[in-house]
């Protein structure tokens, strides 16, 4: 295949199918839920797939937060100001 990024998608498609059908025993395909049982499924995936963005979001905020922190504390560690014009709040507002 060309182009390597979509090689990897498929294959994981393909690792998602096994997975799937070790877990309900039968594939996408033949299995035949009612209406609002597929749309419980998706209901249930998209309800995850917010919370790993909530995490991811955390993770970067607190991340971000970090670096700021850092930056900031290495800099007022060379400055000859003792106090600064800002200061980080409790909530680590300005």
């Amino acid at each position: 295949m060309r182009d390597k990024i979509i090689k990897k998608v498929i294959d994981k498609f393909k690792e998602r199918s096994d997975v799937g059908y070790k877990k309900y025993g039968v594939t996408l395909h033949d299995d035949e839920p009612s209406l609002h049982k597929w749309l419980n499924h998706l209901q249930e995936e998209l309800m995850d797939a917010i919370n790993y963005i909530e995490k991811l979001k955390m993770e970067t905020s607190n991340a971000l937060e970090e670096k700021i922190l850092k930056d900031y504390e290495e800099e007022d560690s060379f400055s000859k100001h003792s106090n600064p014009d800002y200061q980080w709040t409790e909530d680590r507002t300005w």
